[in-house]
């Protein structure tokens, strides 16, 4: 009859487990993508910095639209869909990719650096990573999987637009992560170097930053979110990170952080600052909330690339 009990109990235990990791993987990778968005209606995201900023994101996201633009797409290692627009300022400048963020989408994050590229005199390619906007798939994997996916994407434009195209790495948020991430690899020549705006160090630190947050103990459930990470998702959360990516860029790294950035602490880009061992440069936006430095302060972010391009001795 004990034996029953037990078995009864270890079982129980099990289950239980079980459904704690199914609830770790999807609260913190899985994303079910929200219906496409009418004609007259823009995702901006919520706060009291966000507010502030709204007119200026929607006129951006409706430009996104309406401008001349191709749209792309590439297959990715694990065979999804990944899509983007290529908006061209001018027929052999140099090309941002850019890439957005956690549970973003390319429209929302990244249409300000429509504006931001032709100031500059170059093209943009604004990539709807894995699991967002009209991209398949439905999980995220802070990087480790969207590394891979950004070298598809060099290699995409390499194809596309010749042997000698000039590339530019960009990424907002856990996309300023992957392209650091990126940026340890061997990248071919074309790509010149790489902005990373307000990206987090680590999985590990942003998850636990969360999970803080939330009025709960890391220590515990981090290692839960990892294991569901492996079983259901079929990466290592910590396989790398940025911060030690970032000891071995092999390119240039301008960062740029908000020091009143609620979601990613600017600490962060800080300590990705102080571990990078190739040229680099760190741009303070002060005031700036999360993956709003441009919007912020448009002439010192325009300055501070302007100012760096000089100094790795990039010009076109």
């Amino acid at each position: 009859m004990i034996f029953w009990i037990l078995g009864g109990v270890l079982a129980s235990l099990l289950i239980s487990f079980v459904i704690t990791l199914i609830y770790c993987f999807k609260r913190t990778f899985y994303y079910r993508k929200q219906k496409p968005l009418g004609k007259n209606e823009y995702d901006v995201l919520d706060g009291k910095a966000y507010d502030k900023h709204k007119n200026q994101l929607i006129e951006w996201a409706k430009a996104s639209r309406t401008l001349p633009h191709e749209n792309v797409a590439i297959t990715s290692f694990d065979g999804l869909t990944l899509r983007g627009k290529y908006y061209e300022y001018k027929k052999g400048a140099p090309i941002e990719i850019m890439f957005n963020g956690y549970r973003g989408n390319a429209e929302r994050d990244l249409s300000g650096g429509i504006e931001r590229c032709f100031r500059l005199g170059r093209n943009a390619l604004l990539v709807n990573q894995r699991a967002c906007g009209n991209s398949e798939g439905k999980v995220h994997s802070f990087g480790i999987n969207e590394k891979k996916d950004c070298l598809k994407w060099i290699d995409f434009c390499i194809e596309k637009f010749g042997s000698d195209c000039e590339l530019i790495l960009t990424g907002i948020s856990m996309g300023g992560t992957t392209v650091i991430l990126a940026s340890r690899e061997k990248l071919p020549k074309n790509v010149k170097y790489v902005l990373a705006d307000c990206p987090f160090s680590s999985a590990r630190e942003i998850i636990c930053k969360v999970i803080q947050e939330d009025n709960l103990p890391p220590k515990p459930i981090f290692p839960l979110i990892k294991l569901s990470a492996k079983i259901f998702g079929r990466f290592n959360l910590e396989e790398d990170t940025a911060l030690n990516a970032i000891k071995n860029a092999t390119v240039p790294v301008i960062i740029f952080h908000g020091d009143a950035d609620t979601i990613v602490p600017c600490e962060m880009g800080i300590a990705l600052y102080e571990a990078c061992t190739t040229q680099k440069h760190l741009q303070i936006i002060k005031g700036s909330d999360h993956g709003l430095a441009y919007p912020e302060d448009k002439e010192s972010y325009i300055n501070a690339i302007v100012e760096f391009e000089k100094q790795i001795g990039f010009s076109y």
